[in-house]
């Protein structure tokens, strides 16, 4: 079956699209071929209206209407777009999975509520093909958090016989899969561990004045100094000694949180590259201690996919900090030397998990969540 993945991450650089053929060898077992990979960037409009609805000051109900429906043709496009570089044809291609762009994701108050917006009715519309979307709802219905989600497609790809495994998704928010070797589903573990590219990107939009959306190959970080008084502020954010399983996004660590933390470092005296480095050595720290905090068992292996794996910076702050915490046996390595993509794993993440859904089979890993018993995620719309 050829079924395409969508995923608009908290990073905001844009749809990426999935299309891969799943074979099944069993109801958690599959042979999964990505046949093409692509990413459409927003242009700088499209991103500012996203950014806009996310923020409870500048959102509106007349703004997040419209953005449903334009980000629902956008999505569309990217799915007619990967066919054609791929020379499939549209009525081939049997299933969409949609995560959508989360606006708002709330885990404080007294109900858990999420938004992904991309309306699903226009994409099966202009394309044809059965669409599943809204995957987070049923998880919270059912007493979880509604994320993180792709942990149960990472036990499917990447359980081991022979290594304990921790699979690390730096997106804009970061979070862990930990899977024991010879494990079962219902051994895995797993939590958002705080910011991921998020933090780093917005401070440097503001440092920069806009000109500049993020670190490129960590080149900021690598040039500063990491301040010790600025890294212990940032440490006692509420959100990093909350036990797991747990949750966060743009509320608790967006633009609101970046600015405070611009203002702290000009209060420092500290240089641009000072605060990107600290924010950078800040998101790995968060990455690491959650493994400390929450991982009991051995780790023999942790494999980093998202944005982030492409920062250089980053990821030697990460392995400093293993190499201090975990110890120098532990090795950290890049997904693509698994031989896999970085950037399609989400992608193709709810590519399966819409497969899945399609076969009504449940798809999310309650100890994970917060949930109370395992559900099928998503809406279908045909």
């Amino acid at each position: 079956m050829y079924v395409v993945g969508l995923m608009s991450g908290t990073s905001l650089d844009g749809i990426d699209t999935a299309l891969i053929d799943i074979s099944e060898i069993s109801s958690n077992d599959f042979d999964v071929k990505v046949i093409n990979f692509i990413n459409t960037p927003y242009d700088n409009l499209t991103r500012n209206k996203i950014l806009e609805c996310c923020d409870p000051k500048t959102g509106s109900v007349d703004k997040i209407c419209r953005l449903n429906f334009e980000l629902g043709e956008l999505f569309a496009k990217s799915v007619e777009k990967i066919a054609s570089l791929t020379n499939i044809k549209l009525s081939n291609i049997e299933l969409i999975g949609s995560h959508g762009q989360t606006i708002y994701h709330d885990v404080e108050n007294d109900y858990v509520s999420s938004l992904q917006i991309g309306e699903a009715g226009v994409i099966a519309q202009r394309t044809g093909i059965t669409t599943i979307s809204n995957f987070r709802a049923r998880d919270i219905a059912a007493g979880g958090q509604g994320a993180p989600l792709v942990p149960y497609v990472d036990y499917i790809l990447f359980k081991s016989n022979q290594y304990n495994r921790v699979l690390q998704n730096i997106g804009g928010i970061g979070n862990y899969t930990y899977i024991p070797k010879n494990g079962k589903i219902e051994d895995i573990q797993g939590t958002d561990t705080g910011p991921g590219n998020m933090l780093i990107d917005g401070v440097i939009q503001i440092l920069t004045n806009g000109e500049k959306t993020f670190d490129k190959d960590g080149e900021m970080a690598i040039k500063g100094t990491v301040s010790t008084e600025l890294l212990n502020e940032l440490k006692k954010h509420p959100f990093i000694s909350k036990k797991a399983p747990k949750t966060t996004g743009r509320e608790a660590f967006g633009l609101n949180y970046a600015r405070k933390i611009v203002n702290i470092g000009k209060e420092l005296h500290l240089s641009n590259e000072d605060i990107i480095a600290t924010v950078t050595n800040f998101t790995a720290f968060t990455i690491v201690d959650a493994y400390q905090r929450f991982i009991r068992n051995k780790i023999d292996q942790i494999i980093i996919s998202g944005g982030g794996s492409y920062n250089p910076t980053l990821i030697l702050m990460i392995k400093s900090y293993v190499k201090m915490l975990l110890g120098e046996n532990v090795v950290v390595m890049i997904l693509e030397q698994l031989g896999y993509s970085s950037d399609a794993k989400e992608a193709v993440a709810f590519a399966i998990l819409a497969y899945q859904t399609f076969k009504r089979r449940c798809n999310n890993v309650p100890q994970i969540t917060g949930a109370k018993y395992s559900v099928i995620l998503g809406d279908i719309t045909p």
